[in-house]
């Protein structure tokens, strides 16, 4: 009985780890200082949320803001969220409320004391599930500040990390470990690839797209998503298969060669593989691919210890072993027949984000200065309700411009026996 329960208590634990955090008919604010300004992270994470998880009942919009501390979100929170309504928040606070020093009790006091008034204004909201993030690292390469070394400054955002991490236990929330992700790549990326190689940003803390990956993953992750995109199965000498999100339009028992229409896409990287500009650069140095990002080929029945796979416009070999174990297609081929589709999405991602930071700073957060007029003259509480209106309309149009770039992807994979 003892050994069944158990059992029971690990497949329970298995579930819920494999279980996204996001409720039916999600809406998701991306919130953070100026990392989150640059609008790159919550792009990739907007890009996965509707492209890679087969879902369209998610949205999402990033609310960072230059320079914030996570006092200033919470001065802010009811007034900015109320045009959105999410339902889901993703936080990433502890780069400027470090201070630019190195840690005392008393940096880690007012920290914690915002990020708690930041939680609760959440709940007051109707934010249900939240990914409170740490902050990220510094490169010391790059991070050249007279007053403190990166070294020591990364001291100081590990002892924030550590705070952010107590709060989301305390309040039965997720965590995202943007920190440790950040640092562990860093550290394999420099040594493979020199100290010029700069993931966080020419002044080491701002990321360029490569560390920018990394803070996606660590939030996607948090948000409990597998990474399942799919599993395909061609069989050599039967008939080929394809798992929810993917089907079948043209084949041959027996062919080797498959058509695929796919509504479930694989995460799609820039192209140079050793530029920080670039976010396939740090792939080899952190688990992307392998812990979110899995479109997997298996080939039964092959005859041959070989076999050349073609993908698109490119061709790969591999052996009998790694082809019935099965291969992730999403880190095995460089160029995908996804990578348009994808890059247009981005593109919409791109320009419906910098609206959201124009709506955000310029007009609705500026809105709470006229709260007693609102309040005493019916006629200005209606203008300003219809100006907040009228945001959100052409917010939804940009995301709906968005939206229909998601189209079902067609493609054909190509197993020729290498005898």
């Amino acid at each position: 009985m003892r050994i069944l329960s158990l059992l029971t208590i690990l497949l329970a634990s298995v579930s819920l780890r494999a279980e996204s955090i996001l409720p039916t008919d999600a809406r998701v604010a991306v919130i953070g200082d100026s990392i989150t300004e640059q609008k790159i992270y919550s792009k990739y994470i907007e890009a996965y949320l509707l492209a890679c998880t087969g879902r369209s009942d998610i949205h999402v919009f990033q609310f960072g803001w230059s320079g914030e501390r996570a006092g200033g979100f919470a001065a802010r929170l009811e007034n900015d969220l109320s045009v959105f309504k999410p339902n889901v928040a993703t936080t990433c606070y502890g780069m400027n409320d470090g201070s630019y020093t190195a840690y005392t009790p008393q940096i880690g006091g007012e920290y914690e004391k915002n990020m708690r008034a930041v939680i609760a204004g959440l709940k007051k909201v109707g934010v249900k599930a939240m990914a409170i993030g740490s902050p990220g690292g510094v490169d010391p390469d790059f991070f050249t500040r007279p007053t403190i070394k990166g070294e020591v400054y990364n001291e100081n955002l590990a002892q924030l990390r550590d705070i952010a991490k107590k709060l989301a236990d305390e309040n039965k929330q997720s965590f995202a470990n943007v920190h440790d992700t950040m640092m562990s790549a860093l550290a394999k990326s420099k040594a493979a690839l020199g100290k010029g190689y700069g993931p966080f940003g020419g002044d080491g803390f701002h990321p360029a797209p490569a560390g920018q990956l990394l803070m996606a993953q660590a939030f996607l992750k948090a948000l409990g998503f597998d990474g399942d995109i799919g599993t395909i199965t061609i069989d050599m000498k039967g008939e080929a298969s394809a798992s929810s999100g993917h089907k079948i339009v043209g084949s041959k028992k027996g062919a080797g060669t498959v058509g695929f229409e796919s509504t479930k896409w694989p995460f799609c990287f820039d192209a140079d593989p050793k530029n920080a500009g670039s976010n396939r650069s740090i792939l080899p140095f952190t688990s992307f691919n392998q812990d979110l990002n899995r479109f997997t080929l298996q080939v039964k029945n092959l005859g041959t210890a070989k076999a050349k796979v073609t993908w698109g416009s490119q061709s790969n070999e591999f052996t009998r072993e790694q082809l019935e174990n099965g291969i992730n297609l999403a880190a095995e081929f460089a160029q995908t027949p996804f990578d348009t589709a994808f890059a247009e999405l981005s593109s919409a991602l791109s320009a419906k984000q910098a609206f959201e930071t124009l709506m955000i700073k310029q007009l609705v957060t500026n809105l709470r200065n006229f709260a007693t007029e609102a309040k005493e003259d019916p006629e200005i509480g209606a203008a300003l309700d219809l100006l907040k209106k009228k945001l959100m309309e052409k917010h939804a149009r940009l995301d709906a411009s968005a939206r229909k770039c998601i189209k079902p992807v067609t493609h054909t994979i190509a197993v020729k026996e290498i005898p």
